[in-house]
C-alpha cells in the first residue's frame, strides 16, 4: 500500500499554515513553489485535500511523457518531464492535482550565448544582463512554465512532509500499511463489542414467553 497523508476535519481549524510550510520547503529545493495542498472549508468544517498516492493511480495511465510514475511506496511526479497537459489534473478523482507557473529543476536561469532577434520580437538575456528576454509584450523568462504540481510527501526532507509538522493543531497524519491494519482491526472490534453474544445484529429479538401462557401450558400436558 502506498503512503499517504490525510487530515481530521475534527481537528482542522483552517489557518493554511500547511500549505505555507509546503511552498516554502519545495521553494528552497528548486521545485514548483505552488502548495501541494489546498484547504477546503465547507459549513462545518475545514481540511486540506491532496494526492492520497493511489495504489492504481490514474494519474499515472494518462501521462502521456510518463512524468508521473510509482516510486516505493507513493507516486511522484518529475518536473523536468512533464510538459503541461493536464490530463493528470483531469484524471484525479480528488482534484489534487494542480498547474504551478514557477520555474522547475534541472531548467536553465538565463542562456550565456547571445540569441540574435528581430527589432520587434522579445531581446534575450544572458547571465550578467536583464531580468528578462525583452521588455516588451512578448517577454518571457528562461525556464518558466506551466506544470502539474502534486504532493511528494517531501521526500527529500529525513523529517518527512512539511505540513505534518507545521500543524497547529495536529490534524494531518502520514498514514502507511500499519495504521490501516491498525484501523482495521479496531472496527472489527468495535463490530464485534455491538453483539458480544454472538448474535447476528439481523436475528430476531426473542420474546418471552409470559408466566400465564406457561401455567396454561402446564395444564394442558
Amino acid at each position: 500500500m502506498n503512503r499517504f497523508v490525510i487530515a481530521d476535519p475534527k481537528l482542522c481549524i483552517g489557518c493554511g499554515t500547511c500549505m505555507a510550510a509546503c511552498s516554502e520547503v519545495h521553494k528552497a529545493q528548486g521545485l514548483q513553489q505552488a502548495p501541494r495542498l489546498t484547504v477546503m472549508r465547507h459549513e462545518q468544517a475545514t481540511m486540506p485535500v491532496q494526492c492520497r498516492h493511489c495504489d492504481d493511480a490514474p494519474c499515472i495511465k494518462v501521462c502521456p511523457v510518463e512524468a508521473i510514475r510509482q516510486t516505493g511506496d507513493c507516486v511522484q511526479l518529475n518536473e523536468s518531464l512533464c510538459i503541461g497537459c493536464n490530463l493528470c489534473a483531469v484524471a484525479c478523482p480528488f482534484g489534487a492535482i494542480q498547474s504551478g507557473g514557477s520555474r522547475p529543476v534541472a531548467v536553465a536561469t538565463s542562456y550565456d550565448t547571445y540569441i540574435p532577434c528581430s527589432i520587434r520580437s522579445s531581446n534575450p538575456s544572458t547571465s550578467a544582463g536583464l531580468r528578462c528576454f525583452g521588455e516588451d509584450l512578448l517577454s518571457w523568462e528562461p525556464g518558466v512554465r506551466s506544470i502539474a504540481v502534486k504532493c511528494d510527501l517531501c521526500e527529500f526532507r529525513a523529517d518527512g512532509p512539511a505540513c505534518v509538522g507545521a500543524c497547529p493543531s495536529q490534524a494531518l497524519k502520514l498514514v502507511n500499511d500499519g495504521d490501516t491494519e491498525r484501523a482495521a482491526r479496531i472496527r472489527r472490534q468495535q463490530a464485534a463489542d455491538t453483539n458480544p453474544q454472538g448474535a447476528s445484529a439481523f436475528s430476531a429479538p426473542a420474546t418471552a414467553i409470559p408466566a400465564s401462557d406457561l401455567s396454561t401450558t402446564e395444564g394442558v400436558r
